[in-house]
């Protein structure tokens, strides 16, 4: 048996966070981890290896493009193994950063295995009893597998298992229009894939905002063949692989496909804890926590996908810093999710941040929308990818509440609104921002400046923007 101040369960962003954090402060810490390498979801089967996979799959689509622009003859295929190794190296390196002895030299005890509590105080691990004053569950998620008919009968693949394919499949099925299945369905495309993409509601992103929507589907119609409104009735096994069979408003049709992407969402993974055993409640299917990230047993934690807020991993990072000082020395801190932002790393990337103007209609009388089509902006005519646009959202007040963008690398440059954001600026601030030229981020400016051209026909103008204004026509 080993006591512990604090035991951290999950060897993800949040626990890692978490396990250095509370280490470094003097806790004798333990950090356990199902996996046999820490990292966690994000480094194994998320943001690590499908950024490299799209990495690879832009920059082949980058020479397609930049050969026939110029005129210049490409042959052959992609070659997948390239593709795969880059996949691979991005994992190896990133691992080698959040290996185990780093947490050791730190203090921190790790033990590798499934953690089941025996109490509320009590857990174990590969037979092992561990003891803790306080506990943090930040065991992350896993894939929502739907009910179709005949699922296990066939060999389909979610986001993590897809990178394991030791081919590239000729014929892809993606089951799910949200961001995992969006990012992945472009990468293969690119790579040489014909792929199908089935959604059952009638639009894609159902997080994003409407109009960034609109042109991100009009781009996307291009790569992919595009079923919306549409569901998967049955899945059979065939000699040449895998057939689907779907339907739409009762008219059905048949998919054959090499491999099928099951994207369908994802869950809460903590069915192996048995938390009831721990007292910790449960409500919609996630943990119940309050913003202090106590759950119903006050000495256990929880954060990231375990419960129900922003299931990314830079928010669950940023929830493992307010577990440390909640836990260490009974602070109350909450965490502030109002100026998370978050990036859909399609291509054109989409960048969102706060209220989406729906949202924003529906929360308050009057809103302010700024937008500017990249159309507009000296940089992207430049660069030729002018496709996007730039839509920042004020309350009446004219202080910030949302922005969105899509683009090439639009969350490169869309970061100063985040601050911006966080500092609860008014819009027009941003338009003061100096911006080398020609850059990307002047089309956060150009939107900015629509502030002040508001003001000047429905408002008083400072004599300062008057005077700009008058110098910017007479050019």
């Amino acid at each position: 048996m080993k006591r512990y101040q604090l035991i951290v369960i999950g060897g993800g962003a949040a626990g890692m966070t978490i396990a250095a954090g509370a280490a470094s402060l003097g806790a004798r810490v333990a950090l356990v981890e199902r996996h046999k390498h820490l990292g966690g979801d994000c480094l194994h089967f998320g943001c690590v290896p499908s950024k490299a996979l799209i990495e690879a799959a832009s920059e082949v689509e980058t020479m397609k493009r930049t050969a026939d622009k110029y005129g210049v003859t490409l042959t052959g295929e992609a070659a997948y193994s390239g593709a795969k190794q880059s996949v691979d190296k991005a994992r190896a390196v990133i691992q080698a950063h959040d290996g185990t002895k780093r947490f050791e030299d730190l203090g921190v005890d790790v033990h590798i295995g499934e953690a089941v509590f025996l109490s509320a105080r009590e857990l174990e691990v590969g037979g092992q009893l561990l003891v803790g004053e306080k506990f943090v569950i930040a065991t992350g998620s896993e894939p929502v597998i739907p009910k179709i008919e005949g699922i296990d009968s066939v060999p389909y693949v979610t986001n993590e298992t897809i990178f394991e394919l030791g081919e590239r499949p000729n014929r892809l099925l993606v089951i799910g229009g949200g961001a995992i299945g969006m990012e992945l369905a472009q990468a293969y495309v690119r790579l040489g894939t014909k792929v199908t993409v089935v959604e059952g509601n009638d639009r894609l992103l159902p997080k994003e905002d409407d109009s960034i929507v609109r042109i991100f589907k009009e781009r996307i119609e291009r790569e992919v063949d595009l079923l919306l409104g549409t569901t998967v009735e049955r899945l059979e096994r065939t000699e040449a692989g895998i057939r689907a069979i779907v339907s739409r408003d009762g008219d059905a049709r048949t998919i054959e496909a090499d491999a099928v992407l099951v994207a369908t969402g994802r869950k809460p993974r903590i069915d192996a804890l048995r938390l009831d055993r721990a007292g910790v409640l449960l409500k919609n299917g996630f943990i119940e926590a309050d913003r202090t990230h106590r759950t119903t047993q006050r000495h256990i934690f929880a954060v990231g996908d375990t419960i129900a807020t922003l299931p990314f991993t830079h928010v669950a990072g940023l929830e493992g810093k307010t577990v440390v000082s909640n836990a260490l020395f009974g602070l109350r801190s909450k965490t502030d999710y109002r100026a998370v932002p978050w990036v859909t790393f399609t291509s054109p990337e989409i960048f969102h941040l706060g209220l989406t103007e729906e949202e924003a209609r529906e929360k308050h009388e009057r809103v302010h929308v700024y937008q500017v089509a990249l159309d507009e902006v000296d940089r992207f005519i430049i660069n030729g990818r002018t496709e996007g646009l730039v839509k920042l959202i004020a309350d009446k007040r004219g202080v910030l509440i949302g922005a969105h963008a899509i683009g090439e690398h639009a969350g490169e440059w869309m970061q100063e609104v985040v601050y911006a954001m966080a500092r609860k600026d008014k819009v027009g601030q941003l338009s003061r921002v100096v911006h080398p030229y020609p850059t990307r981020a002047g089309a956060v400016q150009r939107a900015a400046d629509l502030y002040w051209r508001e003001r000047l026909f429905n408002g008083p103008l400072p004599k300062w923007l008057k005077r700009y204004f008058d110098w910017k026509q007479g050019e």
